[in-house]
């Protein structure tokens, strides 16, 4: 039987969880608006060196050389950004799996306890229905297991597909490059 105390403490945990989680969503927002404001920054300061150069230019040929050699870098600038803000998604993702499963192994720990309990107060006769409470809580850590494994997977797909989607933009904003030398 749960006490009064053992309900408290429980809300307790659990609002300190909760506030944790917030903190960790608010510092990977953080770092989306520093990637943004850099991102801003330079594009800022990219522009008007651009501009600057264009405006300078002695001839035509000058001038569409320059304006041409001011979007090969865009690709790898999108990969790049794209690749960072992937990597805060992951590492917030990251640290907020570890609380979930943190979380969800202690409360599976006093299920069980609470269980254990419950099946050596057990009345005479209800060995079945014990029984089948033990094998629904293994199956129920089974089928979590699997969800945690399955997403885990998942992320390793997507940062396998976002490495190679940033590569293969890379390589193609390189392209163009050596046409042009060749």
């Amino acid at each position: 039987m749960l006490t009064a105390e053992q309900i408290l403490t429980a809300h307790k945990s659990n609002v300190e969880i909760l506030f944790g989680l917030g903190n960790k969503a608010f510092e990977g927002v953080e770092k989306v608006v520093e990637l943004n404001l850099q991102t801003a920054k330079a594009a800022m300061t990219e522009a008007a060196d651009s501009t600057r150069a264009v405006l300078s230019a002695k001839d035509p040929q000058e001038f569409f050389a320059l304006q041409a050699g001011l979007f090969q870098p865009t690709a790898e600038k999108i990969a790049a950004y794209n690749r960072h803000l992937y990597e805060i998604a992951a590492s917030t993702n990251a640290e907020v799996s570890k609380v979930a499963e943190a979380t969800a192994a202690e409360a599976q720990a006093k299920f069980l306890a609470l269980v254990d309990t419950a099946v050596k107060n057990a009345p005479a006769g209800t060995e079945n229905a014990v029984a089948l409470v033990k094998t629904a809580v293994a199956a129920a850590t089974n089928a979590f297991e699997g969800v945690q494994k399955a997403a885990k997977q998942a992320a390793d797909v997507a940062e396998a597909n976002m490495q190679a989607l940033s590569a293969s933009a890379v390589r193609a904003s390189s392209a163009p490059k050596a046409k042009r030398a060749a």
